[in-house]
């Protein structure tokens, strides 16, 4: 499929399902094929007789409410009453849907012009078939919600309509006019999820809660040193509890192959399969990486930047001589750790395999990966595979890996039953695809005039190579404040690891962000400006910097700098001793976010965050209010969760933290109050899962050393080191 939202074509086919109007909707397709009779993708909305309208939401909903906002944008044009929608989530099925996926903040931008144009389309529809009835014109009819109408008093409802619409030829998408957003009824309105009530009154929803008849339950145990093999294990012992079924060795492979060597219990009870798995007393091989640790990694990385680097990703202008010329010169190395996702939710699938066919129902952000890993390592075809995508209990990119799936998939085929794998806490915090770990030498230099005129940072991250770096370890060549001064250089040597690293929401920024926007606050200080000021004059007079993927918007960050400046009262407040106020920018996702938090630290080193405020820009349209409120303070939320407590240490290739007891996530009392603002521009809405979290980190380290004059260079935030 084709992501490029410009060279789809949408074709829609009507069909008549229990009387009613069923749309459905093709991207990328090729008309031919599609008026030789090959079906299109899966309905997204079906006209029942009495009116009620369903719409399908294709995508994964992790909790970021996608299901309700995708078929919002269905709803506003097809002209319906929000109140009759009812909304179905989509099974997987890439040749009805194309990809479906939850990542990246992409929902909005890859469907915002489509989805309306489905909504459209049936809309047109029904408007032709009550011409036709009543012998006008379809341009002298218009709608209201669920009723078309003409001038001479005639009028019906879609549900009256629906059949007689399916029988008409399709419209071109591409033909129709959208309505002007002035007349938006259900676009712009804050629109509560759709699920709420279901999820705060405990209805079966999310991959943990599928029951099957004659459904087993199973455990797994992995080798704590990641991919080591099973030595021994005590089967029968296992097999002894009362319960349990089955429990047998799994060869697995590779981290990446998507199943490692274990030992799988299975059961007629979750707990069975638990207490069968505390018996196995299972022994591990020795393996490679058993001598990796946290500590090591920080070794290596110090030895690395004293040494040449392996490879320099950008170099412009003269960054030693621009050094040596300016009038204040900063050092400093910083660090961030290894993080875990903490989805609420464990990891979990159901599966059951029949005569070489496979079910499962899985709560993925990426399905069809998650097929084909399913297909290669079982050996069967992708089709004979059928996922129905259940909600997530949070995902924050976890669940873009399908390696639970593969393992569900495994153990149902060799139990002969459907079977529920469910991890436990401490398989979901210890056998995570982690955001890696990273390390920045940075040297900066400042003119007498308070310019920055030089940049140099020696990046050390995870990989085999320079040319080969672990996942989501990578660096931009492009990442701010390149191109806005002239002598930048960006340099680059890696580690080898067998930590098993992935994308974390924001990957990439929400590292990066930190990093870069406390050190810009370092040069800020020793030039004797205000760090909003230096920020801006860094930004210059520039519009648009580079053009592609890399282009970078200095007039929207601009809007957003300063709209968060005069929203938190920058530089107004009186402060008591030991308070202070942080400012920090970063543009990830398509969206631009400028964030300013207000911290108190305590005698002892204990950091409050009291206040943080947000200016963002996303285009020109908020979809759904209320869920854009939701994303934005969940991130900031997050980020300064990140902050103040969270990391992954490891010791003898393995995972210490094993629960919340050690890594530990923000509470609700000591959430800071979020305040949000809306920058519109005109320009085509975006997404707000992640770009609302990377600035919020260096915005709190910034508004600690306002508070104490001591600088934050490594995550979390320690205490003991801003004790008074």
């Amino acid at each position: 499929m084709t992501t490029s939202i410009a060279s789809r074509r949408d074709f829609l086919k009507s069909g008549a399902a229990a009387g009613g109007l069923l749309l459905s909707f093709s991207i990328a397709a090729k008309a031919e094929a599609a008026e030789a009779g090959v079906r299109p993708l899966n309905a997204f909305v079906l006209i029942a007789p009495t009116g009620l309208v369903t719409i399908t939401a294709k995508n994964p909903e992790i909790g970021q409410g996608i299901k309700t906002m995708l078929p919002m944008l269905i709803a506003e044009e097809l002209d319906v009453d929000w109140a009759k929608v009812r909304i179905d989530q989509a099974d997987s099925d890439p040749k009805l849907y194309g990809r479906q996926f939850a990542g990246g903040s992409m929902a909005t931008p890859l469907h915002w012009d489509e989805l309306r144009r489905v909504g459209a389309a049936g809309r047109a529809m029904l408007i032709a078939a009550a011409a036709r009835d009543w012998g006008v014109p379809a341009t002298e009819c218009a709608t209201r919600p669920g009723v078309v109408f003409h001038p001479s008093g005639k009028s019906a409802t879609y549900g009256e309509l629906a059949a007689k619409a399916a029988a008409l030829p399709i419209p071109d998408p591409a033909s129709l006019s959208l309505k002007d957003p002035k007349a938006y009824r259900i676009i712009g309105k804050a629109t509560p999820q759709y699920d709420t009530a279901r999820i705060v009154t405990g209805a079966p929803l999310f991959g943990i809660d599928v029951r099957r008849p004659g459904m087993l339950y199973a455990t797994f145990e992995k080798s704590p040193v990641f991919g080591a093999k099973v030595a021994s294990a005590d089967l029968a012992a296992a097999q002894a509890v009362k319960g349990v079924r089955k429990a047998f060795i799994v060869e697995g492979g590779a981290v990446l192959s998507g199943l490692l060597p274990g030992v799988a219990v299975v059961a007629d009870s979750w707990w069975a399969a638990r207490k069968g798995r505390d018996r196995l007393n299972t022994r591990w091989a020795e393996h490679p990486t058993s001598g990796q640790s946290t500590a090591g990694f920080a070794r290596q990385a110090a030895e690395l930047a004293a040494a040449p680097p392996a490879r320099t990703l950008r170099n412009d202008g003269d960054v030693d001589a621009a050094l040596r010329a300016g009038a204040h010169t900063v050092e400093a190395a910083y660090a961030y750790p290894f993080l875990a996702h903490a989805s609420l939710e464990p990891q979990n699938c159901t599966a059951d395999f029949k005569a070489g066919k496979l079910e499962i129902w899985a709560p993925t952000q990426n399905p069809e990966p998650g097929r084909q890993l399913v297909a290669r390592t079982l050996g069967i075809a992708a089709d004979d595979i059928v996922i129905h995508m259940t909600r997530c209990g949070g995902g924050f990119g976890r669940r873009l890996s399908n390696d639970y799936m593969v393992e569900a998939a495994w153990i149902a085929r060799e139990a002969g039953a459907p079977v529920q794998l469910l991890w436990t806490r401490e398989d979901d915090i210890r056998h995570d695809f982690y955001r890696p770990a990273g390390f920045h030498f940075f040297t900066g230099g400042v003119s007498a005039t308070g310019d920055l005129v030089a940049w140099r940072d020696h990046f050390i991250t995870l990989g085999a190579s320079p040319d080969q770096l672990a996942s989501s370890a990578g660096m931009a060549a492009t990442e701010f404040p390149a191109r806005f001064l002239p002598n930048f250089r960006l340099d680059l040597s890696t580690m080898p690891s067998g930590v098993p690293t992935g994308p974390l929401r924001a990957p990439g920024s929400n590292g990066l962000a930190f990093v870069v926007q406390s050190f810009i606050d370092e040069l800020a200080h020793a030039a004797g400006a205000d760090p909003v000021a230096f920020r801006l004059k860094l930004l210059g007079d520039h519009k648009m910097v580079g053009d592609g993927p890399g282009a970078y918007n200095a007039e929207r960050m601009r809007g957003v700098l300063l709209a968060v400046a005069a929203q938190s009262g920058w530089g107004t407040r009186l402060l008591p001793k030991r308070s202070g106020m942080g400012v920090a920018f970063h543009y990830s996702h398509l969206g631009y976010f400028a964030e300013v938090a207000l911290v108190r630290v305590a005698a002892d080193g204990a950091v409050r965050v009291e206040n943080v405020w947000v200016a963002a820009d996303v285009g020109r349209q908020i979809i759904n209010p209320s869920g854009a409120l939701n994303q934005v303070q969940g991130a900031v939320i997050d980020g300064v969760s990140v902050a103040l407590f969270q990391k992954i240490t490891i010791e003898g290739g393995q995972t210490v933290e094993s629960n919340f007891a050690d890594y530990p996530l923000l509470r609700i009392a000591d959430a800071p109050k979020v305040e949000v603002q809306f920058v519109n521009t005109d320009y085509p809405p975006t997404g707000l899962g992640e770009p609302a979290l990377p600035p919020a980190l260096p915005a709190v380290c910034n508004a600690i050393f306002a508070a104490t004059g001591k600088r934050v260079r490594s995550l979390p935030i320690d205490p003991a080191y801003l004790r008074a």
